[in-house]
């Protein structure tokens, strides 16, 4: 339990009536209430929050215990629970869908991915994932979908896109599973700087807002392996440098050491999966003057040696899965205890969109704590996004998206699995509370 001395309970006080006599007269004004909050910012619990919010932004922070507001405030009480900022997932494919492996994609029309991100997009936000990083779609799904929901057609999280993926020819964001007569190619290929200097302007045209490439061989492609760099660092370079010019920027899918390591040198802002990282690889992100984040999927590998079999995932890639999950959990382990900024990815799609939460007991089980855990998916996201002053935490101007869930999870990280309330933008989207 935190105990708050006078001068901030004062301030909290006046915080409370700052918040209530500030809102434009037009304007509803809310305020949320629970037992706890975690704030992460400070990395504690606070006790009895009072969240003000107008027009979708929170405005103040106070204690409940010391404000009050009037009857044109709605109050959201969400009981004995804990309240934290709507959860980030830095990596997912919500035009993918994990129940369908390897060749069996084949069997539905090209307009299906769209219409099952549809799907997975809702299943991400009632999973407590208020914001998505989606890192490579087909037919610029990510951006649509994006659209659909900020109009109001579609419900689900806050999504920022990549389009399609950048990748060398015959590599793991390329198509690879068909044969020459079907001159099958991914739009995101390119062969040289210059190529895939354009590929990114192409990207950043039709709806980017983060560029992904694939760095090295991929574990659900055919014909490349994970170690295997797939780029040049001069490549890898052009590419950034490019993003960086439109002010996007860029994640690398790595899994082998050399191609960790290049994309590092080559100012790549997030390395992506992150398997056979090496202590030179630890080194680099550790010194380099730009800011680079981890972003490693350590739990997906249940689902999919699993029931990858039985979804028609081919034996080469299980095989390949199977072969670095312990490593890149290892590895994950010596990030951390190195002190490197870890972000919270999942890869949802390669396993089933609402259970992205399972990620959280590994990262603990793997070296966090569960506040590290929980800071990685809300402020060091927001931070590796760029958009730490929008989402990530609770505090005034940010969006007000919240999560709560029954208990403590600092105590036990896994009530992070199951999400009682979801609130977007201060709209509550998936329901327990009880409004008064």
């Amino acid at each position: 339990m935190t105990e708050q001395g006078p001068l901030r309970r004062l301030v909290w006080l006046i915080a409370g009536m700052a918040a209530a006599l500030s809102a434009p007269a037009h304007a509803e004004t809310q305020v949320f209430t629970a037992a706890r909050m975690i704030d992460v910012a400070a990395g504690k619990v606070v006790e009895h929050p009072a969240i003000f919010v107008t027009d979708g932004r929170i405005t103040s922070v106070a204690d409940a215990r010391l404000v009050r507001w009037g009857s044109d405030v709605k109050h959201i009480d969400l009981g004995d629970r804990t309240i934290l900022p709507g959860l980030i997932d830095m990596h997912v494919h919500l035009d993918g869908l994990a129940e369908i492996g390897g060749y069996r994609g084949l069997q539905y029309t090209d307009s299906f991915w769209a219409m099952i991100a549809v799907r997975n997009a809702r299943d991400m936000l009632h999973a407590g994932f208020t914001t998505v990083r989606n890192l490579g779609s087909e037919n610029y799904n990510d951006v649509g979908l994006m659209q659909a929901i900020d109009e109001g057609c579609a419900e689900g999280p806050r999504i920022v896109p990549a389009a399609h993926a950048l990748g060398a020819t015959g590599g793991h964001c390329d198509s690879t599973f068909l044969p020459p007569s079907f001159e099958a190619k991914s739009p995101g290929v390119g062969d040289g700087e210059q190529q895939l200097r354009q590929r990114v302007r192409e990207q950043r045209k039709y709806g980017a807002q983060v560029i992904k490439v694939c760095a090295t061989g991929g574990v659900f492609s055919r014909n490349t392996e994970p170690g295997q760099q797939q780029l040049s660092e001069q490549e890898l370079r052009a590419i950034v440098e490019e993003a960086h010019l439109w002010g996007l920027r860029v994640a690398a899918h790595a899994h082998g050491a050399a191609g960790i390591k290049a994309a590092i040198r080559a100012g790549i802002d997030t390395i992506e999966h992150v398997s056979l990282l090496d202590d030179e690889g630890i080194r680099l992100a550790l010194k380099r003057e730009r800011p680079v984040w981890f972003s490693m999927d350590i739990f997906n590998t249940d689902y999919t040696q699993a029931s990858g079999r039985e979804n028609g995932v081919l034996e080469e890639n299980l095989r390949k899965d199977r072969e670095i999950a312990q490593i890149q959990r290892d590895n994950f382990r010596k990030a951390q205890q190195a002190g490197v900024r870890m972000i919270f990815g999942s890869d949802a799609g390669v396993m089933p969109h609402g259970t992205a939460g399972g990620q959280f007991r590994y990262m603990v089980a793997y070296g966090m704590t569960p506040l590290q855990a929980i800071q990685a998916a809300t402020i060091t996201a927001a931070q590796a996004l760029g958009k730490e002053e929008e989402v990530g935490q609770i505090a005034a101007g940010r969006h007000a998206d919240l999560i709560a869930v029954d208990g403590d999870p600092l105590l036990d990280v896994r009530l992070l699995e199951h999400v009682s309330v979801v609130i977007k933008g201060g709209q509550v989207v998936k329901d327990g509370t009880a409004v008064r």
